[in-house]
């Protein structure tokens, strides 16, 4: 990509206002905090106190609005903690500009690397830096930086206490996590009906895990509807793509596919209804169309086989999800196929059922967050992970570090008042990656021209005084807390006329503030732009490395799943389960790289985009086959299969060689693999799962040497003659 295509496609996605959903109650509590501050300063008589220590409350607002799973009150307190002394360690060294100057460059740098922890901390080490810029250019001695360090330490503590007293949707985070994982499996099963092979994104699933891991203190309290339903989605999945599957399912034409269809539009139908249920904390209401889809049909289709199994599986789960998420209301569930069977059907389901209900409540009960302080080792292997020159977060760590000093002199500098504004727009836009930066950094100059235009036209017309200004001060947070999710340039307006309200308070004039603003905006976000044209830190030459890692956990997968087939009484269920959480981590850290990748204005390196589509498209093929054998182990007392072993064994130095291969820009080669399979096919007659599961594994791991031996960038390193992908 160029650098016109790419500067343009970044001001496009910073000025493009999303349609999201409103929280207008959690936002009036957000601003009561920051009114009472306001206003407790003010009926101190301080207008230049309500100015710094409004901030406490205004940025630990900001925090509990971001997508953490964590309890809205303890990140309140953590990052009014963490603002309070980066506040007072400010006072103590902004007398002198070069000890100041090293601070903050040191601060900046520590700010930066919190990003190896997560979003969430970088943005609370983002705030830090900017209290830090802000409050001490307010002059005072050690005692009066104590009162500014506790007075916004005390903003944070009204944010806290006001979540607790006034609880917005108790579990909201945790519900909507769940009920997305539902509804996306509910998708999944209507895209099947048209698309037996249809991708699916594990993303929702990863996203009700990390929801569902509370602390023991939580565990105690969290609603029941939140204990079980998630394991049993991890369960649908699977079983909706084996029965689709033309191969180990349904066959694609006739009345057996036209029942499974049937069988997948009630299935998305019931997921939809309990996470609706869920979502809203109501009972399961049913549509009697889809009950009597799952009721066993007198006459007409009937399946066979595997796809008979897995039909039966699936009613069973559906029944399981619809009895958990009732259990608050005792309600009744009807009778459905699974339980109208006869003899080992009956058997069969009820096994099944009960095995998947367990299956929910032990992953529910186990999933135990660590508390805060036992977090601490584990930031710290994070932080020391990421030391290091390749890492993209500690370049951008040193980036931003290196920008706020030369921005804070270079504000000093400039013949104007809050020179800290401009190292100021740079912290606040800078990102570890190209495309958020950039496209922050032009959302955040629009942005602010918009409010201060607003803001100033507003205090020219009105004049108004310490407490219109504050009231006006209050509406624009109120404003920037619903609007957060909108776009980051319909924030940075509310923040931009927050402030110049704000400096209101303390008589600043508005004439002075608006120019002000506009010019060191622009000058912060410049700076911040040059900085990563400079010295960036480009995703596209780390996407083979993310690929390897990505066939490396699929195959790890793959190996526990096949393994757990050639010696069924060995099976180790955890380990399949660790080996399938590998791969959906492996699968979005490569997806997010890519993603990366295709917006960086860089010559490809790494993989073309066309070639990195396609391996993706072979290593989510890969995944998905063995999910489907996975739903298809046999039970611990069947006996081994020599077949599977065989596989097995000749997968694992396969895989070595590939991932090798794959970071070295080498040849695929999967023909003694190809060899073991044929043998074990003609053994078989082609009969049972397993080895048409591995016949689909073999055809996805061709296209994957296929896309890599067709891609530009291996032709000139000579990296031909992978084998031909088969007929």
């Amino acid at each position: 990509m160029t650098w016109s295509r790419a500067l343009k496609d970044a001001a496009r996605s910073g000025l493009t206002i999303e349609r999201t959903k409103l929280t207008p109650l959690i936002a009036v509590r957000g601003t009561a905090g920051v009114a009472l501050v306001i206003g407790l300063c003010l009926w101190r008589g301080n207008p230049a106190l309500a100015v710094s220590s409004a901030f406490g409350a205004f940025s630990s607002g900001i925090v509990t609005f971001q997508r953490s799973m964590r309890p809205r009150p303890v990140l309140a307190l953590a990052v009014a903690g963490a603002l309070a002394v980066s506040t007072f360690l400010g006072y103590l060294a902004a007398a002198h500009v070069a000890a100041f100057v090293v601070l903050l460059a040191g601060w900046t740098l520590l700010a930066g690397m919190a990003w190896a922890i997560g979003p969430v901390s970088g943005l609370a080490g983002t705030q830090t830096v900017a209290i830090m810029l802000v409050t001490v250019t307010l002059p005072t001695s050690v005692l009066g930086a104590l009162e500014h360090a506790a007075l916004i330490f005390f903003g944070g503590l009204v944010q806290a206490t006001l979540i607790v007293i006034f609880p917005v949707r108790p579990w909201g985070t945790q519900r909507d996590a769940l009920a997305d994982a539902l509804a996306a499996e509910a998708d999944y099963a209507r895209r099947l009906r048209h698309d037996p092979v249809a991708p699916f994104d594990p993303a929702p699933l990863m996203d009700a895990r990390l929801a569902a891991t509370v602390t023991a203190r939580q565990a105690r309290r969290r609603p029941v509807q939140l204990h079980g339903p998630r394991g049993l989605a991890e369960r649908v999945r699977p079983v909706l793509a084996s029965l689709a599957d033309p191969v180990v399912g349904a066959p694609l034409e006739g009345p057996e596919r036209d029942r499974a269809r049937d069988l997948l539009a009630a299935a998305a139908t019931v997921l939809d209804a309990v996470a609706h249920a869920v979502r809203h904390a109501r009972p399961v209401r049913l549509p009697p169309e889809a009950m009597a889809t799952l009721e066993v049909p007198a006459t007409g289709p009937m399946l066979n086989g595997p796809a008979r199994r897995s039909a039966y599986r699936l009613i069973s789960l559906l029944a399981d999800a619809v009895e958990l998420t009732d259990e608050p209301v005792q309600a009744t569930r009807p009778t459905t196929e699974a339980e109208r069977g006869r003899g080992g059907r009956e058997q069969g389901s009820r096994g099944g059922r009960d095995q998947g209900s367990r299956g929910g409540r032990e992953q529910g009960s186990h999933l135990l967050r660590p508390s805060v302080p036992r977090l601490v080792p584990a930031a710290l292997r994070s932080l020391h992970r990421e030391a290091r020159w390749s890492s993209h977060i500690f370049r951008h760590a040193l980036r931003v570090a290196v920008v706020a000093a030369v921005g804070y002199l270079l504000g000093t500098a400039l013949p104007f008042g809050h020179g800290y504004w401009a190292p100021l727009a740079s912290v606040m836009v800078m990102r570890p990656d190209f495309a958020q930066t950039y496209s922050r950094g032009v959302a955040r100059f629009c942005g602010t021209l918009v409010g201060v235009a607003v803001a100033g036209t507003v205090m020219a017309l009105v004049h108004p005084g310490a407490y219109v200004s504050a009231a006006l001060a209050v509406v624009c947070v109120w404003l920037m807390y619903l609007l957060m999710r909108t776009g980051f340039s319909v924030t940075s307006a509310c923040v931009s006329a927050y402030v110049v309200f704000l400096l209101g308070i303390a008589g600043a004039g508005w004439e002075q503030t608006v120019q002000e603003r506009v010019v060191l905006t622009l000058v912060g976000g410049l700076l911040a732009m040059l900085s990563y044209a400079l010295f960036p830190a480009w995703e596209t030459p780390r996407l083979r490395d993310r690929l390897a890692d990505w066939l490396d956990a699929n195959g790890r997968y793959a190996l526990a799943v096949w393994e757990a087939c050639a010696r069924p009484a060995a099976r180790r269920p955890r380990q399949v389960r660790e080996a399938l959480l590998d791969a959906r981590a492996a699968r979005a850290a490569w997806e997010k790289s890519e993603d990366r990748a295709e917006k960086e204005p860089v010559r490809h390196r790494g993989l073309s985009p066309g070639a990195a589509k396609a391996a993706g498209t072979a290593l989510a093929t890969m995944g998905r086959v063995t999910m489907i054998l996975e739903a298809h182990l046999p039970a611990k007392d069947s006996e081994p299969s020599a077949g599977a072993a065989a596989f097995a064994a000749e997968l694992r130095p396969g895989l070595e060689r590939a991932t090798k291969a794959v970071r070295e820009r080498g040849p695929l080669n999967w023909s003694a693999l190809r060899t073991v399979w044929e043998r074990w096919d003609a053994e078989t007659g082609s009969e049972g799962v397993a080895p048409r599961a591995a016949g689909l594994l073999l055809d996805a791991l061709d296209e994957l040497a296929e896309a890599l031996s067709g891609d530009p960038e291996a032709r000139e390193e000579g990296t031909q003659g992978t084998i031909p992908r088969p007929q």
